[in-house]
């Protein structure tokens, strides 16, 4: 079986690279990317990404640039798994529209032309409408509208609409949708710090995570400065976890993500498919997780009205439409995903968190140039 991982380089491309390469159905795999992994010296190219042959396509380019790179790419596949998304520029919408949703119309173009018989398509819990007003998960037939207000929303809304569309004109193309919750690893600590923090906001976890975090934290304990008393070991990060009232936490590591898009891909079973790890984290969760138990519980009208300002000002790397987004949408049921993938998640949402707050906290990062530590 052939696989071409459309961003392969990119956090949960790493993650499908690596549950493929071992898997014995899987004879090879292209992974095509803007910024590819070099391997002609100039960088070193370790595992997983050295189980794939690598095709350079920028997906806004020039119609016959894109159309010649996806042809060469897709020549002779099996599957086509696209997961190129663009988070940032987030002032820019026009360019983040011509990577989201141009790019995806011109990836199933190509998996039409080339006569690709499966095409695995990873959406987001994103793509959901508000959730139910008595907060239960929802399994995969609530609706795909969208958060008006968020641009990620709206844009994997409009993906889902073109598959719509795509299944109708073409029912024989087999097309799986997977439907994760944020997707975390070691490896991409650096990408994710860039995407959703910015610099001022890595700068200040990463100080309330050291020397100014441990002032701060005695302080609060109640502690004198001029004591010698140490901190107590209860593995907190941060002194203190400011969190908006209300707003729920899911997420995935990306391994289980990988794994179940290998189990998608072996069994070539189409439809949509939630993934997420079971326990859904509220904000003192969160604290005892992070911060020894201590809550800073926060309205979620300041919390909004305070993100939105700081975009504005270039101190926020995501507007108040992530925010949005994140208080409207509701928590997933993955059964489908664990009765027909036989799949089952094996690390939490806290545990997923943690490794990622580590991973920002240390300037974790990977060999491709998405994921290079800054």
């Amino acid at each position: 079986m052939r696989v071409v991982v459309i961003g392969a380089s990119g956090n949960v491309g790493t993650a499908v690279l690596r549950a493929l390469a071992p898997e014995p159905v899987v004879t090879s795999m292209v992974g095509v990317a803007r910024r590819v992994p070099r391997a002609d010296g100039s960088s070193t190219v370790g595992f997983p990404h050295d189980a794939a042959d690598w095709v350079r396509v920028d997906l806004t380019g020039t119609v016959d640039a894109v159309t010649r790179g996806l042809d060469e790419a897709l020549r002779g596949a099996d599957v086509v798994v696209h997961l190129a998304w663009a988070v940032q520029p987030s002032r820019d919408r026009a360019a983040l529209r011509r990577v989201n949703v141009d790019g995806a119309r011109r990836v199933f173009d190509a998996v039409v032309r080339n006569r690709v018989p499966h095409l695995v398509v990873v959406s987001s819990w994103g793509a959901y409408s508000r959730g139910p007003v008595d907060g239960r998960p929802v399994d995969e037939s609530w609706p795909t509208r969208g958060v008006p207000t968020s641009s990620y929303s709206v844009d994997k809304a409009a993906v889902e609409r073109m598959l719509d569309e795509l299944q109708a004109a073409r029912p024989r193309l087999a097309v799986s949708r997977m439907r994760p919750a944020l997707m975390f690893q070691r490896e991409a600590g650096s990408e994710v710090a860039g995407l959703f923090l910015g610099g001022p906001g890595t700068f200040a976890l990463r100080a309330a995570a050291g020397l100014p975090g441990d002032v701060l934290g005695g302080l609060l304990r109640g502690w004198h400065a001029e004591g010698d008393v140490p901190a107590p070991d209860d593995g907190a990060r941060l002194p203190l976890l400011p969190f908006p009232a209300g707003v729920r936490l899911q997420a995935l590591h990306a391994d289980d993500a990988g794994e179940a898009i290998r189990a998608v891909i072996v069994r070539r079973h189409p439809g949509a498919f939630n993934l997420a790890a079971d326990d859904v984290l509220t904000g003192q969760n969160l604290a005892d997780l992070l911060a020894g138990g201590r809550l800073l519980e926060l309205p979620q009208s300041v919390v909004r009205q305070a993100l939105a300002v700081a975009f504005r000002l270039r101190l926020a790397a995501i507007d108040e439409g992530w925010f949005d987004m994140g208080t409207a949408l509701p928590a997933i049921d993955s059964s489908r995903a664990r009765s027909t993938l036989r799949w089952m998640p094996t690390r939490t949402t806290a545990e997923a968190v943690l490794e990622v707050v580590d991973a920002i906290i240390d300037n974790a990062g990977a060999s491709t140039p998405p994921l290079t530590a800054r």
